[in-house]
């Protein structure tokens, strides 16, 4: 009787399970059948019946009623800008980070209360002094424009910071005995010590840049330099009548993100048991 009822449990938390799971993974599910979907089916069906690769097409060059956009370029400009400034936020955040729990200096706890109380306020608040900066120096519509103010995360310092204060002193100062300066010890004894929260900082960063919508907005005013997710927000006026091609570029900015996750699972789950300790 315990058994069946054992069976019983096991069964409907299965169930549940994969209920959850479906509703989850349905928005995308969706989002890929309705690129592939008929025309006349778009928006029309919960699963479309007819399917096409007239979207994709239209997409990437194929368009008979309108003038298509640059997506592939646009795809390599989202790539560079978030690879680039992905980086730098780890960079900038690896360093700081382990500056403000190894190494002495005056002014750390100042420091380290500017990075905790900047971490309350909302970056809106700094967009417009970002904006009238880039524009005075002439970065507007380029790179530079639009990764540079967006180089440096404060929660990626923060989260850095509180992983190496749990590295014991002693492994530092057998390093240092040896010889070895704060950058080497860095970069040869701590990091390759970091690389489950790396992970985990390192794919919400690129996440957060990757779909970063507002600034690059703001900042891109060309076809050179315009990012993936600023021309999808575009389609939304002279596109607007084709959601097949919407949602198949919705498919192409979403896809790299869902690889990396799959790819980089096992250490972001090491990483987040950290983080959540």
């Amino acid at each position: 009787m315990v058994g069946r009822k054992s069976k019983w449990g096991m069964t409907i938390r299965y169930t549940l399970t994969t209920l959850i799971l479906l509703v989850m993974i349905y928005p995308f599910i969706y989002l890929v059948l309705n690129s592939f979907a008929a025309w006349d089916q778009v928006d029309r069906k919960i699963i479309p019946t007819a399917f096409t690769t007239r979207s994709w097409s239209w997409l990437f060059g194929n368009a008979t009623v309108a003038a298509p956009a640059p997506w592939i370029h646009a795809f390599i400009n989202t790539i560079i800008v978030a690879t680039i400034a992905t980086g730098l936020m780890l960079l900038f955040a690896i360093m700081v980070g382990y500056a403000l729990a190894k190494v002495k200096f005056k002014g750390k706890m100042f420091v380290n209360n500017v990075i905790l109380f900047q971490m309350f306020f909302p970056a809106i608040i700094l967009l417009i002094p970002q904006f009238l900066m880039v524009t005075n120096v002439g970065l507007l519509d380029t790179y530079a424009g639009m990764i540079i103010p967006t180089m440096m995360s404060m929660w990626a310092i923060f989260m850095y910071t509180n992983f190496f204060k749990a590295i014991p002193d002693t492994l530092i100062e057998a390093a240092k005995l040896d010889g070895a300066s704060d950058l080497k010890i860095l970069f040869r004894v701590v990091l390759p010590m970091s690389k489950s929260i790396s992970t985990v900082i390192f794919l919400f960063l690129f996440t957060d840049r990757w779909t970063n919508l507002l600034w690059d907005l703001i900042v891109t005013k060309s076809d050179a330099t315009v990012t993936l997710n600023v021309l999808i927000s575009q389609m939304f006026g002279p596109y607007a009548t084709y959601p097949g091609p919407m949602y198949a570029a919705s498919v192409v900015l979403t896809l790299p993100l869902i690889i990396l996750f799959l790819f980089f699972s096992k250490k972001f789950q090491e990483g987040m048991q950290f983080t959540l300790k």
